[in-house]
């Protein structure tokens, strides 16, 4: 019995892992759900929060929004989807890209940016989750335990808690959260290269990071219960990728440097 368990966790977790890998870096991804199914659900998901959200009236931040996020869709790997780019009006700090190309930032995030090219590290960090799929490994990945939670709870005896308990609490913190935080990163590294190829200086991406920190108030989690990598790894990881995005920035056919800068209140 407790052979039959063993090999039951193995197949799970490799099952599970296989499901990390990510196109946008030229690796192999097991992914279950297709494209269009990807879209499909991008954009029902878009709908009902422009049912919830406020849009900004702002008319010179919006097209400034619209802006960035079309300079940097073109540069992507998937130019020709729906992109769309919205601006809402909130105090969050925040901004977010939904599988098929919808697009949103808060007008909070636009007072911590202070001009374009911060603004296109968010963004450009955003769009890479859309076009690595990080969204469509997600669900794979969720589904992957499902089916293992289903063959779990198919099982008797002691043997039966301690898979539960593998894939509860042992699967939140050993493959949930650390999946989530490599896709955090490499989104970090694709957006980095984005920005630099729509024209905006990338060290801007470091800096940014550096006053977002700063604006941060009270104790923060410890990195390994984050899905976030904590923000002195992150800035680590941006420096040590800058090289290429300078690169990229250098070739760039327009060059706007910092962009256009907004007035903080």
């Amino acid at each position: 019995m407790k052979t039959k368990i063993r090999v039951l966790i193995a197949a799970l977790l490799v099952l599970i892992v296989a499901c990390v890998s990510t196109p946008e870096s030229g690796k192999q991804a097991f992914i279950m759900i297709s494209p269009g199914e990807e879209a499909s659900m991008g954009k029902q998901a878009f709908g009902e929060i422009l049912q919830k959200e406020k849009e900004s009236t702002d008319t010179r931040l919006v097209a400034i929004t619209k802006r960035v996020g079309e300079r940097l869709a073109v540069n992507t790997t998937m130019p020709d989807l729906e992109w769309e780019f919205k601006l809402f009006e909130s105090d969050q700090m925040n901004a977010f890209a939904l599988p098929g190309g919808k697009t949103a930032a808060y007008t909070g995030l636009l007072k911590v940016c202070g001009n374009e090219a911060a603004l296109a590290a968010v963004m450009g960090h955003e769009i890479a989750h859309v076009t690595a799929r990080h969204g469509a490994q997600r669900m794979t990945q969720q589904q992957a335990i499902s089916v293992g939670m289903q063959m779990a709870t198919g099982l008797a005896g002691p043997g039966r808690e301690m898979i539960l308990g593998a894939l509860g609490v042992g699967v939140q913190y050993g493959i949930q959260l650390p999946f989530s935080r490599g896709n955090e990163a490499e989104a970090d590294q694709i957006g980095l290269v984005y920005m630099a190829r729509a024209g905006y200086d990338p060290n801007e991406a470091v800096r940014f990071w550096t006053r977002f920190s700063q604006m941060k108030q009270g104790a923060q989690p410890p990195e390994f219960l984050s899905t976030h990598p904590a923000d002195a790894t992150r800035i680590a990881n941006l420096k040590r990728h800058l090289p290429k995005a300078l690169a990229e920035y250098k070739n760039a056919k327009t060059q706007y440097g910092l962009g256009e800068t907004f007035a903080q209140k």
